[in-house]
């Protein structure tokens, strides 16, 4: 697990984020389960508390499902898995998008860009 965590935004919502990728990348799938509370919190080197806050969010988001105290495990409602993907690709253009604004880039020319390097 690379779980890098920055100083920009809280890092619950980096795990959340982190979680989100793997799944959308293959490395989770549905249904698989997922590191403990504890044991992400020492994979990561972050407090417990953090992790607990990430997943309990997850678990709200319909992202992942805990079974009394047991396992996590990653949802296997494919509709939002479909929408964590959309949500991750809308948040990664709206960035990139505003970057390109940033620096007065044309949008034939992000076009032109994209095409010679995609």
């Amino acid at each position: 697990m690379s779980f890098i965590p920055n100083d920009k935004e809280p890092v619950y919502i980096q795990i959340i984020r982190y979680i989100k990728q793997q799944i959308v990348v293959g490395e989770l799938g549905i249904g698989d389960i997922i590191p403990s509370r504890r044991d992400m919190a020492v994979m990561i080197k972050v407090n417990p508390n953090t992790v607990q806050k990430a997943y309990k969010e997850m678990e709200e988001m319909g992202i992942i499902t805990t079974h009394r105290n047991y396992q996590s495990n990653i949802t296997d409602d494919c509709s939002i898995i479909t929408k964590i993907k959309e949500d991750l690709i809308n948040e990664s253009m709206d960035s990139f998008i505003s970057s390109m604004k940033g620096i007065n880039v044309k949008k034939e020319e992000v076009i032109n860009i994209i095409n010679d390097r995609f």
